[in-house]
């Protein structure tokens, strides 16, 4: 049968993450942050406080800085990286746990650094960083017990009959007779030094789990067997602080003589308890670091290394002064690194001819990277400060100038009458011809020449006058012109009918106009039909502010929007006549009276005096 965490066997009973012995993981709680103040001062800057039985303690930097995390007790004593000493990663003792302190691969992660520790703490710790760039953010967890939580270390260790949280527990079952009884004790004479008092079954609660039988004990006086140290475990380290622990085996109490251990009572067997060994420092030694990138992707670079004489004791490693380590010889600091080859550039072409075959041109020729293996590759595999020159400037001498001259155009500016027709002229450089090297000179032909298409009498052409105002002072508008068919004679126009003039393009005698923007305006849509056909009713329409743009507007000035309602068809209401709608009874008031209008045979017998009340009736409704 396996023993549970309350130290009974047969108990399946286990301590949940809360620490709690049987605990259902409802009895703590997870505090968790992100630590990202801006800080300004270089040096110890505190992060967070981890309480008194935290567990599951996480402390990590979210991204790789040159900052570092840092722990201390709450009394000042240093646990990790304290005193400005940088300690290597590792595992450190401090709080009643374990810390495992990682500090990622410089080079190769991203990562920051970080505090583990399964915990509890058994006193208050504080985590500081050491602030030397700014702070990527630290993110911070650990569970604390709940409140009303007993802790099994406390029940432990209690007295009975002693408070329990500022009340009298309720686990209590003895009485003083009880109390008197457990109080006996046994303790052997003539033990050796390093031999623990035998303690007798009084000693422990009366009470035992249900599925465990309690052990009938012999009287004290036939015992011929007890426990004995006879010697301690082997240190756990040979230097800077150790640990280790008495070995207690069964002997005959006569002749001392080793036994089986199933001849004592394991009850009464002492608990070994730590003992410090091998106090004495350890050689320091030098701690080397992790070697830097290389300075440079390919060729001869350089790679640097920290080294720091360190010293361990109590499983704490301290940067010590270096005279420390002057028996050891010290590693390299620096040292020189390649990646691999440099690329090298290749002239593959030789110079093109020049661009020009005078004056100033350019010529290019074809330069690549190229690897060590024969391959071409990108650019920035080479040093760019190196790269040859591809395209450069040459120099064919000064070239000869002359006027260049275009066709002259086919079109007279006239249809009829004098007119002129042009052509265009510019100096520019000749490279066929084999000028004098000079100038164009002021010599520069004319660009245009005289036309007549003949007399203008009788021609038959359109006419347009000049555009009117535009229709609006703002925004988008139109304007017009008069456009008439007409004959030109001699210093006079005939206006012809604008059928004469249909072979030829009219011009718009209509074009839109924008004089400038109108800003903000009401909109309303038309009015609806009336509510009502007499008697009163109403009619609605929506009313919207907009920008020039056709958007919607807030800009629009609220003493003049229009009404969004108003009343309609006010006049009173006037029954149809109907002739064939007539009293037959001198004494219809008599059927109106006795409300009878509602029988057929009545209605129609006295059609006229029950559609006047009826139409009273609704009248009123209405009304109301």
């Amino acid at each position: 049968q396996s023993i549970g965490c309350d130290d009974y066997l047969g108990s399946d009973k286990v301590i949940d993450k809360c620490g709690i012995c049987g605990g259902d993981n409802t009895a703590c709680k997870v505090v968790s942050g992100v630590f990202k103040h801006t800080l300004t001062n270089l040096g110890y800057h505190k992060i967070v406080e981890i309480p008194e039985g935290a567990t599951k303690i996480n402390i990590t930097e979210m991204s790789k800085s040159n900052n570092y995390l840092a722990l201390r007790s709450r009394s000042g004593r240093s646990i990790i990286n304290g005193n400005w000493a940088i300690d290597r990663p590792g595992r450190y003792e401090g709080g009643g746990t374990m810390f495992t302190y990682k500090r990622p691969n410089e080079i190769s992660s991203t990562a920051g650094e970080s505090f583990l520790a399964d915990g509890p703490t058994n006193e208050v710790l504080d985590v500081y960083m050491i602030h030397q760039q700014p702070n990527p953010g630290i993110h911070y967890e650990y569970i604390i017990p709940g409140d009303n939580v007993i802790s099994p270390q406390l029940l432990a260790h209690r007295r009975p009959g002693e408070p329990l949280n500022g009340q009298l527990g309720m686990l209590e079952s003895t009485n003083r007779e009880d109390e008197d009884l457990h109080r006996e004790t046994d303790t052997l004479t003539g033990q050796s030094a390093g031999t623990f008092p035998v303690i007798q079954p009084g000693r422990f609660p009366s009470h035992q789990p249900e599925n465990q039988v309690p052990a009938v004990q012999p009287p004290r006086q036939n015992r011929e067997h007890n426990w004995k140290q006879i010697g301690k475990t082997e240190c756990t380290a040979t230097c800077g602080k150790g640990s280790q622990y008495p070995v207690f085996h069964c002997v005959n109490r006569i002749t001392h003589e080793e036994v089986s251990e199933s001849y004592c009572d394991s009850s009464t067997k002492p608990i070994p308890e730590e003992e410090a060994c091998n106090l004495f420092p350890c050689p320091a030694f030098w701690d080397i670091g992790e070697w830097s990138e290389c300075s440079k992707i390919c060729g001869l670079g350089m790679q640097h290394r920290q080294i720091l004489c360190r010293q361990m004791y109590a499983n704490r490693t301290l940067t010590v002064q270096q005279y420390r380590c002057h028996h050891l010889e010290k590693p390299e600091t620096t040292s020189t690194c390649q990646l691999k080859i440099c690329s090298e550039w290749q002239i593959r072409t030789e110079w093109t001819s020049c661009s020009v075959p005078c004056g100033v041109g350019q010529r290019t020729r074809d330069v690549k990277c190229v690897s060590n293996l024969g391959d071409i590759v990108d650019d920035e595999e080479c040093n760019m400060k190196l790269r040859p020159n591809d395209i450069e400037n040459c120099d064919m001498g000064p070239c000869a100038k002359s006027w260049f001259l275009t066709e002259w155009s086919d079109r007279c500016s006239a249809e009829c009458g004098d007119g002129v027709r042009t052509r265009s002229v510019v100096c520019m450089t000749n490279h066929v011809s084999s000028l004098p090297l000079e100038g164009c000179g002021n010599n520069r032909p004319s660009e245009t020449t005289p036309c007549n298409n003949g007399p203008c009498a009788g021609k038959v052409e359109w006419f347009a006058g000049g555009w009117t105002q535009c229709s609006t002072e703002c925004g988008s508008g139109t304007q017009q012109r008069e456009v008439v068919c007409v004959r030109k004679t001699e210093g006079n126009f005939d206006v012809l009918n604008p059928y004469e003039c249909s072979y030829l393009e009219k011009p718009p005698s209509q074009q839109s106009c924008y004089l400038k923007p109108c800003g903000s305006k009401w909109f309303h849509t038309e009015w609806s039909t009336c509510s009502k056909s007499c008697e009163g009713g109403f009619r609605v329409r929506e009313v919207r502010c907009l920008s020039d743009d056709m958007t919607a507007s807030a800009q629009c000035d609220p003493q003049l929007k229009p009404e969004e309602k108003e009343p309609c068809n006010t006049q009173d209401c006037i029954p149809e006549i109907d002739e064939n709608c007539k009293d037959k009874y001198y004494n219809c008031n008599v059927v109106v009276q006795a409300r009878l209008c509602v029988y057929t045979y009545y209605k129609t017998a006295c059609c006229a005096s029950c559609t006047r009340v009826a139409n009273r009736q609704s009248g009123f409704l209405g009304r109301r």
